[in-house]
């Protein structure tokens, strides 16, 4: 039997925090594309947490899948906000349990003394809008990596 190589071992799980936008934009890179039901949005008030479970394409993994000629990867993750005073939602209907979304992008909005509004945008106009006492979002790969499905990586139109 061959002794094992160092590609040959599984990769390492994403675990990150951001603090800071510049930290946000490395997960909002991460989490561009992501699918989720809506179902898989949960917002704990006593807890002051807000959850998702997302089906996250793995952007870091996508040139050496194409290189390799591979298929590309999801894997599934979840996305935490912490210290969360309040979150509203626009155009996305809650009450539509066979609603499918596709994250875009986080941006953070600055206000006060370190509080802010968190944005969550998604295809098709719908917006998250989570307000924070400051910015404490972790992303965490918690499944090994799958084909995606499609097999191919997200298109996005020339802007």
């Amino acid at each position: 039997m061959a002794d094992a190589r160092f590609t040959d071992a599984d990769p390492a799980p994403l675990a990150l925090m951001a603090g800071d936008a510049d930290d946000l934009t490395v997960i909002s890179t991460l989490v561009q594309d992501a699918i989720l039901p809506v179902t898989e949005i949960v917002y704990d008030g006593r807890h002051r947490q807000l959850a998702l479970l997302l089906n996250r394409f793995r952007w870091e993994d996508a040139d050496l899948a194409r290189r390799d000629g591979r298929p590309y990867e999801r894997v599934r993750a979840v996305l935490l906000v912490s210290d969360v005073r309040r979150v509203q939602s626009d155009g996305i209907d809650r009450t539509d349990k066979d609603l499918i979304l596709e994250l875009l992008t986080l941006t953070w909005q600055a206000g006060e003394d370190g509080t802010g509004l968190l944005l969550l945008q998604f295809a098709g106009d719908g917006t998250l809008a989570v307000e924070a006492e400051c910015l404490n979002v972790e992303l965490r790969d918690v499944t090994r990596p799958y084909i995606a499905p499609s097999r191919r990586a997200p298109q996005h139109p020339d802007s």
